[in-house]
């Protein structure tokens, strides 16, 4: 899912050159050192929640069956570590490049995620693992 990320991106790039913004610029080295550690953050999550997926040896692939289910590592805190990783990516890409736009189109990159990618993950793995998925569900946050 990666790919709506850098959609989204593109979009907010694109008013960003049609309307140029001021408001990141003006604040230059803030900008930069807060897009850098987001951007790092956000890398070490979205990473971290991959590398406990291959280690697993299940998919990454949206609507694919899951072959196990993964609660442990970054799983503990957020059923989607790699959206949120991805996202303080994305805003810390924003921050380094100095550019509010991409930040403007981003709730509605995350209002897609939330009501129709996610829902459709948490329909297959429902179906795949049941009672230890709704378990594991009611235990953790969809996000944070």
């Amino acid at each position: 899912m990666p790919w709506v990320f850098v959609l989204t991106y593109l979009v907010g790039e694109a008013l960003e050159y049609v309307r140029p913004s001021t408001i990141l610029r003006d604040r230059a080295q803030a900008s930069m050192i807060a897009g850098g550690v987001l951007f790092a953050l956000g890398a070490v999550i979205a990473g971290w929640g991959l590398a406990i997926f291959r280690k697993a040896r299940t998919t990454t692939v949206p609507g694919q069956p899951s072959v196990k289910l993964v609660t442990w590592g970054p799983y503990c805190y957020t059923r989607n570590p790699m959206y949120v990783g991805l996202t303080l990516a994305y805003l810390g890409e924003a921050g380094l490049l100095k550019q509010i736009w991409p930040v403007l189109v981003l709730p509605l990159m995350l209002a897609y995620l939330n009501w129709a990618v996610i829902p459709l993950e948490e329909a297959k793995l429902k179906e795949v693992f049941s009672n230890e998925y709704e378990t594991y569900r009611s235990r953790v946050r969809r996000w944070i």
